[in-house]
């Protein structure tokens, strides 16, 4: 899902809310919290946005591609400084990029089950968050950085 639809998706939902019911802050004094008749979920919805995060897997296998043809010719790196960093380089962003479509391929997993799984508790879906956040978390960064000689 493009990020301006995303955004345009929410935009419309918080113009169907209530003014004091807002997603990004706690439920007003006096009110809200608990479960209510009213509340529904669409697995269409969950399963939508579990392919659309999915489908971004493809994008970041096509860059990878690109990025591994252009690398090709590099060859030996003994001796010369900018092709061993360009190596370094490389290495870093493959395995970032390796890391990003295995996210999207295990975050889109997790999207869909939850339109499956509608009887979870919160709890266990926001587990289920934190360990991907955590087996997934960014990378240090690389490079620019002194080395000894």
């Amino acid at each position: 899902m493009p990020w301006d639809e995303w955004e345009q998706l929410k935009s419309e939902a918080a113009g169907r809310l209530p003014g004091a019911m807002r997603l990004n802050q706690a439920a007003a004094p006096g009110g809200g919290g608990g479960y209510s008749e009213d509340l529904k979920t669409d697995k269409k919805a969950w399963t939508r946005a579990g392919d659309g995060v999915t489908g971004l897997k493809e994008s970041v296998t096509t860059s990878l591609t690109k990025l591994e043809s252009g690398q090709a010719g590099l060859g030996d790196t003994g001796g010369i400084r900018s092709a061993a960093a360009q190596q370094e380089l490389y290495a870093s962003w493959k395995k970032y990029l390796g890391d990003v479509r295995a996210r999207c391929d295990a975050l889109g997993g997790t999207l869909k089950a939850a339109g499956h799984d509608l009887a979870k508790t919160d709890e266990s879906v926001r587990q289920e968050l934190d360990a991907l956040a955590a087996k997934y978390g960014d990378t240090d960064a690389v490079g620019g950085q002194a080395k000894e000689k």
